[in-house]
């Protein structure tokens, strides 16, 4: 009971850095949730343009008009300021048509349509509108069907509509939300865990209270076992606080099996954490070089595993060298977890597999903290 109510004593003289990480994890949690927010409406927007016609504006070269002007926005602008016009963005792109055009292309002449661009993503798409219109021209063409014929066969083909239908019954934007709260709690859970635990493994292993707790009474085993059960206990304590806080931010998700996998992955990956810290704890005594250790541990695995920046903006090198990190899989786990479409052999397999090479984590450092400790024991 001696080592419990020190342990709380130590808890309470420290728990603003606890408060601390809470508040890093809230702030950079609710501003990513509140730009990650996703939507299934489209809109596309059309592109300034400017149509240099040297062609006689009839048939085919008519169409083509017709058409670049149902996709974009044609303005009208003086000849001699068309380079302007370009450099000042107030066109996207400039068409010319040249002389002949249509006459040339019913014959089987390749007439190469010119065009000036700024380069920018909606001269991309304007181009690519373009093209598609001159490839099925092209197509019709080849089939050496009268100019009425190719027009009115271009015109169907364009005004061809593809449906597309959402199968998906999930809420993505809530689960976006859920993804981002849990894989950011990986440093919160990281810097909080280690910093206290090991702040109270050094506490504990100072000289003058080592040689009390040998000469008492208390048995050395005994006194280990509860160091190691209070630690357990502030570390589903703090599993539990950010729970609640994600039930808060991010609410009814929070009750479906969507809910439950992120709090179950949470809960391993904070046991993970805890047999990271009791590691560190017992190879590194010294409280000087805590923040170090902390910022080492949890910013550097948080970096490296896509916690604040996701695994698909990152270089393969790097995602192939976190593999090696308890965090990578904790927060694969939360990628697969937001995509879980139903609960199946098949869909849940992954993630249990996560969980497993999670618990391996947690057998390996547990390992190498009894066997670090058998070693300081006998030398002291």
């Amino acid at each position: 009971m001696i080592v419990f109510k020190t342990f709380l004593k130590v808890l309470n003289k420290n728990k603003g850095i606890i408060l601390l990480y809470t508040l890093i994890l809230l702030i950079f949690a609710y501003f990513n949730m509140e730009n990650g927010e996703t939507t299934t409406n489209f809109y596309a927007e059309k592109t300034d343009i400017y149509i240099l016609l040297e062609d006689e504006n009839i048939g085919l070269t008519k169409n083509l008009v017709d058409y670049l002007k149902s996709v974009s926005l044609v303005k009208e602008i003086k000849e001699e300021k068309l380079e302007d016009a370009l450099f000042y963005r107030d066109v996207s792109m400039i068409i010319k048509i040249p002389k002949n055009y249509r006459i040339d292309t019913l014959n089987g002449i390749n007439r190469e349509i010119e065009i000036q661009s700024t380069g920018d993503y909606t001269a991309s798409l304007e181009k690519m509108l373009l093209e598609k219109y001159l490839r099925i021209q092209k197509i019709y063409l080849n089939e050496q069907l009268e100019e009425t014929k190719v027009i009115e066969q271009i015109n169907e083909t364009l005004n061809k509509k593809v449906t597309v239908e959402l199968t998906s019954t999930l809420d993505r934007s809530s689960l976006s939300k859920a993804k981002l709260y849990f894989n950011f709690s990986n440093y919160a859970i990281l810097a909080g865990l280690v910093f206290v635990i090991c702040l109270m493994l050094t506490i504990f292993k100072e000289e003058k209270i080592k040689k009390r707790t040998l000469v008492s009474s208390l048995n050395y085993k005994k006194y280990n076992r509860i160091l190691f059960l209070s630690n357990g206990l502030f570390t589903i304590i703090l599993w539990l606080l950010y729970v609640l806080l994600g039930f808060v931010l991010i609410g009814k998700t929070m009750l479906s099996y969507h809910g439950l996998f992120f709090m179950i992955n949470s809960f391993i990956f904070s046991m993970c954490a805890l047999s990271i810290a009791l590691l560190i704890g017992n190879v590194s005594q010294n409280k000087e070089a805590l923040s170090g250790i902390v910022n080492v541990v949890a910013l550097g695995s948080s970096f490296l595993c896509g916690a604040f920046v996701p695994m698909e903006f990152l270089p393969k090198s790097v995602v192939k060298i976190s593999h090696v990190l308890p965090s990578y899989w904790f927060i694969k786990n939360n990628d697969l977890i937001s995509n879980l479409e139903q609960i199946s052999l098949k869909e849940v397999h992954p993630i249990i597999t996560n969980f497993a090479i999670l618990i391996g984590f947690i057998i390996i450092f547990s390992i190498g903290t009894n066997l670090i400790s058998k070693k300081k024991l006998k030398q002291s």
